[in-house]
């Protein structure tokens, strides 16, 4: 299974992610996991993201793209993968695809979390004023003001992937105001459409089997075409050759009735010649 789920912050795809790696043994791919571990590792990719890093600026996408793929060839990805940070953008979404493609991959699904997101501030609001009721600390996102800015940067920069994916057809939304486990069960029923789909190739195949009947009924007569052709032929030819003995003998016949009759013709006249003689 690989998984993509699109979300503003706050609508629950930590949550999902979670319930999904401990159900379908995957692995949650963080972006900035990724990079901060290639650096740890010193590898030379992890080499080139450290001088991004140091500098301060943000790492191109080719650079992130290589690290995704280094990382789901690792053994605990080999069931699958849920992305989390990545991608954020289309340029982003476009090289993933040509990525996976290159190792005859592809994603299974990109599922949106749908929230309303004027209920989600006020869900930060009322859970600051718990808290601090409490005299709990709070969470450094734990800011309707900081929520604000974050939900600005997702419409502005993440947000067109819904369009992007919508129109490749592989977008599935998600009401992700619903309870957790109402989400949790629309995310499966869409993620076991693709294998019911699946199960339901034999029987297609089945139903084929007339058309590749028909097909060969088709290449049958075409085959004995020629052969019947031939034997019409052969028909005809005998027919012919049948009635032109006949006409042939019947000819012959009557030429013999004639040269007969002309003989008698012959034999009669020296007698009608002797009776007109004597009168």
């Amino acid at each position: 299974m690989r998984l993509i789920l699109l979300g503003p912050p706050g609508a629950g795809k930590g949550t999902q992610a979670q319930r999904l790696v401990s159900k379908h043994h995957i692995v949650q791919l963080s972006t900035g996991d990724m990079l901060r571990a290639a650096v740890k590792a010193g590898t030379p990719v992890g080499t080139k993201v450290k001088d991004i890093m140091d500098r301060g600026d943000l790492c191109p996408d080719a650079l992130v793209v290589a690290i995704v793929a280094d990382r789901i060839e690792e053994p605990d990805a080999k069931n699958g993968f849920i992305l989390d940070g990545f991608p954020r953008t289309e340029a982003q979404a476009a090289a993933l695809d040509r990525m996976l493609a290159e190792k005859g991959l592809a994603l299974d699904g990109v599922v949106e979390l749908k929230v309303d997101e004027d209920i989600l501030i006020r869900r930060i609001e009322n859970r600051v004023a718990e808290m601090t009721a409490r005299g709990e600390p709070l969470r450094k996102d734990d800011n309707p003001e900081v929520l604000k800015t974050r939900l600005h940067a997702y419409r502005g920069q993440t947000a067109p992937l819904i369009h992007y994916y919508r129109d490749k057809g592989m977008l599935r939304t998600v009401d992700g105001m619903a309870p957790v486990e109402e989400v949790a069960r629309a995310i499966e029923a869409i993620l076991t459409k693709p294998k019911q789909r699946a199960a339901m190739q034999p029987t297609s195949t089945k139903s084929s089997k007339p058309q590749k009947t028909r097909q060969k009924s088709v290449k049958s007569v075409r085959k004995a075409a020629p052969k019947t052709t031939a034997k019409v032929k052969k028909s005809a030819a005998k027919a012919a050759k049948k009635v032109a003995k006949k006409v042939a003998k019947k000819a012959v016949k009557t030429a013999k009735a004639a040269t007969k009759g002309g003989k008698k013709g012959q034999k009669r006249r020296p007698a009608g010649t002797g009776r007109r003689a004597r009168g």
